[in-house]
Parts: C-alpha cells; sequence; structure tokens
C-alpha cells in the first residue's frame, strides 16, 4: 500500500463515519427482523472481544521478542476480529431492543463506568488503529511506532472492558 493524501483523507473519513454510522443504526427505534438467530450474536461478540484480547497480547509478545511476523500474523487477526465485531454488533442492535442492565448496589455504577468507558474509547481508538495499520502497511514504522504507543493500551482496554461489560450484562439477555 502507497502512502498518499487519499489514503489518509480516506482514514479521516472511517475515523468518523464508522462510530456516526454505529450509533445512527443502533439508535432506530423500529427494529429490523432478521431472524431468532441473532439472539446468540452477543455470545459471538463477548467471545470476539475475548480473543481480540489475546490476539492484541500475543502481537505485543511477538514485538517485543523481536518476532515481527508473529506481530503482524496476530494484529492482523485482531483487525479482522474487530471488524467483525463492528459488523456483528451492528446486525445485533439494528434487529434487537438494547438489554437493560438489571444489576443493584455497587456494581451498577461499575457497569455503567466501564460500558461508558468502553464506548468512548472505542470511537477514540478507530482513528488510532486505523493509522497504525496505515503505517504498518505502508512500512512507516517510525510513524506506526509513535502512533501504537497510543493505539494499542487503549485498544486492549477496550477489548477487556467490552468481555467484562459483556460478563456483567450477560445474566440479562432474554
Amino acid at each position: 500500500m502507497e502512502a498518499n493524501k487519499k489514503n489518509d483523507q480516506l482514514i479521516n473519513v472511517l475515523s468518523v463515519a464508522i462510530p456516526v454510522a454505529v450509533a445512527v443504526l443502533i439508535g432506530i427505534q423500529t427494529k429490523i427482523s432478521l431472524g431468532s438467530w441473532t439472539k446468540v450474536l452477543p455470545h459471538v461478540i463477548g467471545l470476539l472481544n475475548s480473543t481480540t484480547a489475546l490476539s492484541l497480547v500475543i502481537g505485543l509478545i511477538g514485538v517485543k521478542s523481536g518476532n515481527i511476523a508473529l506481530h503482524r500474523k496476530a494484529m492482523g487477526a485482531a483487525f479482522i476480529q474487530g471488524s467483525l465485531f463492528l459488523v456483528l454488533y451492528i446486525l445485533y442492535h439494528i434487529s434487537n431492543p438494547s438489554t437493560p442492565f438489571g444489576g443493584e448496589g455497587w456494581i451498577r455504577p461499575v457497569y455503567y463506568f466501564l460500558l461508558i468507558s468502553h464506548i468512548l474509547l472505542s470511537i477514540g481508538v478507530v482513528r488510532l488503529v486505523l493509522k497504525a495499520v496505515y503505517f504498518a502497511l505502508t512500512n512507516n514504522i517510525v510513524a506506526h511506532k509513535a502512533i501504537a504507543k497510543w493505539a494499542y493500551p487503549i485498544w486492549l482496554y477496550v477489548s477487556v472492558s467490552g468481555v467484562i461489560v459483556y460478563l456483567l450484562i450477560s445474566p440479562y439477555y432474554v
């Protein structure tokens, strides 16, 4: 992939368009009937968050040990898993109402802190991840390392907090 202004503009557009599209699609009150199979999607999404976090850790181990091939494979897998997560998340939320959290007591503010921080950071990390992937694909390793210092911990937090949020709300899925 060649580094150029057109690619940078595409990343800028996607960085805004993806979160806006997700918000709009989730906000649609009339749900689209896609079938009962969509009821299993929260569990698949929780699994994808888990495997994404695992791929991110493997990617870090790869780069820290000098195994760039392992790093590339693991980070590529994390990117694919994140993309699949996004598609399945949208499919679930356009076809099912949001599940209210039923926890009470101290767990309630913990859940909402994790949920809100997860959502806000997931919006911001889109651009960082796209830039990190772009710099890696264009072999701009200096820029890749600079953006990865920010993208990696945020992406890992988003993945892990997504798993925790899923575990906390999963008893309330019907």
